[in-house]
């Protein structure tokens, strides 16, 4: 296996957008947008590898595990974003996903262009979260190389946490260190070495099927919608009531009564509306279903809605 010098990666290459500041506004806009459609393409080639650290990650978070991203730049600032809203969206603790970024928290602001190059530094943040084995690593970089990460990998893999690695170039370094590699290849940018464009748009896609469909599989979704999600304003509370009509197939006022019924619990509402039975038992039987909607109702519907 080939592992290509740093000027050879094809996120580094110059393309051939040359004329990109000879052109007026809509011309550049037209060919960032003919770019950015090879991106899906491109990650759709992977979903085999991702499918793989899905299983596996919710695997070990079944048992306790976390997800923990970790990246530099543009990379690490993608995994501190899909961190934070997996909280609200999923119901979950704020520590169950985590993104740790080069440079620390102020580097989601501002860029500290040197933190990535330090493997010590990579190990040690890893090591400060007491990974184990339950535990899962994500290492994110666009050229597959980054110092920062390496160490965050190599270390975290020695604790005998699962790693996986998201890389924009085949055959890269942190796929060779890591159980799992995700290399989703798309080639050079518009802007050459910008890799938060094309790059970027990638990883940020990857994350969102990682993390959505990990969240699948622990049981945080019935049918396509967000039965945990925490109904924290008056807009969620609204998306709250809808989720529960379209559950039970139900009138919003039905649904707004189960809503109350439940305390906002969604989840039990939603078992409460299907069984017709009052909130300790639909909250007894989600305990008993390991907190799965669809096992929690199992049976009662015929017609395939379930």
């Amino acid at each position: 296996m080939k592992i290509v010098d740093v000027d050879d990666l094809s996120t580094e290459q110059f393309g051939h957008d040359e004329g990109l500041d000879a052109m007026d506004t809509t011309e550049i806009l037209q060919r960032m947008n003919r770019s950015d459609r090879t991106v899906p393409d491109a990650v759709a080639g992977a979903i085999p590898d991702v499918a793989r650290a899905v299983d596996s990650i919710a695997e070990r978070m079944a048992r306790g595990g976390r997800l923990i991203y970790i990246g530099a730049g543009s990379s690490g600032r993608l995994g501190v974003l899909d961190a934070a809203e997996c909280p609200p969206t999923f119901g979950i603790s704020s520590d169950l996903v985590v993104g740790v970024i080069a440079g620390g928290d102020s580097a989601i602001r501002h860029a500290v262009e040197n933190a990535e190059d330090s493997l010590e530094q990579g190990e040690a943040d890893i090591k400060e979260l007491r990974v184990t084995e339950r535990d899962t690593v994500v290492g994110i970089s666009a050229s597959g190389r980054t110092p920062y990460v390496m160490g965050a990998l190599k270390y975290a893999k020695s604790c005998g946490a699962l790693t996986v690695a998201i890389s924009n170039n085949v055959n890269s370094k942190i796929g060779i260190l890591s159980d799992i590699a995700i290399d989703v290849e798309t080639g050079p940018e518009v802007l050459a070495g910008s890799t938060r464009l094309k790059a970027g748009t990638a990883q940020k896609l990857v994350l969102n099927m990682i993390s959505t469909a990990v969240m699948v599989r622990l049981g945080k979704v019935y049918r396509n919608l967000m039965v945990d999600m925490r109904p924290t304003n008056q807009k969620l509370e609204r998306r709250a009531r809808r989720i529960i009509a379209a559950a039970c197939q139900c009138s919003d006022e039905n649904a707004d009564a189960l809503f109350r019924a439940a305390s906002g619990n969604i989840k039990a509402a939603i078992v409460m509306g299907i069984l017709k039975i009052q909130y300790e038992e639909a909250v007894q039987r989600l305990y008993q279903a390991g907190g799965y909607v669809r096992a929690a109702v199992k049976g009662i519907w015929e017609d395939g809605v379930q």
